[in-house]
């Protein structure tokens, strides 16, 4: 494996790069480029990096359904960090270009969605054609192809383009979530502002199957901090569920969580605990909630219930 190598969804100038550039140990990495999701992650699943960072999860649109299904299939990786990043588009377009020139415009999938009311009010009849990246639209640009992309502004020189119009969003503070993966390992040490993921199965359809699963987390006091259901390709009604918490897995209700959760369901993945993020550049509501677990829940508490039982158990109760 090559321990000095990190890939990320290319090419280069998109967000996620950005985003992985924000890693201290990125000035000391081999930052290469990949064209899809699936590529980067099967790069550590052969060896051929140490980690990839993916985005995974939108603020304005959710999930970014690419990393939830290869997270939650396949050859299992774990997430060590994650990179919260705003999230604000440039209209990149060739130089000389007006806006009254521009018919088409591309950007990723994920994009469209944050400036969909800018494209209504400033551009109601250019086409949008879907890229596999920002910054792949950019080139495409480039080429021609198309009158205008969707991007960070950073990438306009890289791709020999100039930003028309910054600071493009439809929603304040949109800002995109990205986990860099690697093979698994020890989960990253417990900072007490920590976050653990997961992807959960249902036994079986029943009513109350999910009531029952969330169960699992109530009970503990441990807090949901998303949850998004994926179809799992077995047929109509199956799925899984990825799903975030609050807390590390050496915490004891977390610990306890995922036992629970083994117990009653087919497939627990456990795809890692590591320290929250918060946004770069800014504090907001990205910025990590750690604080006093509640009443009944903490560390301390697990354990003297367990010496409690054991008494009781002795006949010292």
């Amino acid at each position: 494996m090559s321990a000095s190598r990190y890939t990320y969804l290319g090419p280069e100038g998109t967000f996620t790069e950005a985003a992985l550039r924000t890693l201290p140990e990125a000035a000391t990495r081999e930052l290469v480029p990949k064209v899809s999701v699936p590529a980067a992650l099967d790069a550590v699943r052969g060896g051929e990096a140490a980690a990839a960072l993916v985005p995974i999860e939108n603020s304005v649109e959710g999930g970014v359904t690419a990393t939830l299904d290869e997270l939650a299939t396949g050859t299992p990786l774990m997430i060590y960090r994650e990179v919260l990043l705003r999230i604000a588009f440039a209209l990149l377009v060739r130089p000389g270009t007006k806006l009254s020139d521009i018919k088409t415009v591309t950007g990723h999938p994920v994009a469209q969605p944050q400036v969909r009311k800018w494209l209504a009010a400033h551009l109601p009849d250019a086409r949008w054609e879907s890229a596999a990246s920002n910054a792949d639209g950019a080139r495409l640009v480039r080429e021609g192809r198309y009158d205008a992309a969707f991007a960070g502004e950073f990438a306009a020189a890289t791709y020999g383009l100039e930003p028309l119009v910054t600071d493009i969003h439809d929603a304040r503070n949109a800002e995109t979530r990205f986990v860099l993966a690697g093979r698994p390992a020890r989960p990253a040490a417990r900072t007490g502002a920590d976050r653990t993921s997961m992807v959960v199965w249902l036994r079986d359809d029943h009513p109350g199957a999910l009531m029952e699963l969330l169960q699992e987390f109530s009970a503990r006091g441990v807090n949901l901090t998303w949850i998004e259901s994926r179809p799992t390709g077995e047929g109509m009604g199956r799925y899984c569920f990825s799903i975030d918490c609050e807390g590390h897995i050496t915490d004891r209700r977390v610990a306890e969580t995922l036992m629970g959760l083994k117990r009653i369901c087919p497939n627990v993945r456990f795809l890692g605990s590591y320290p929250r993020a918060s946004a770069e550049g800014a504090e907001g509501p990205g910025a990590p909630s750690g604080g006093a677990p509640r009443p009944g829940t903490s560390d301390a508490d697990f354990v003297a219930a367990a010496e409690w039982l054991a008494r009781c158990q002795d006949g010292r109760a």
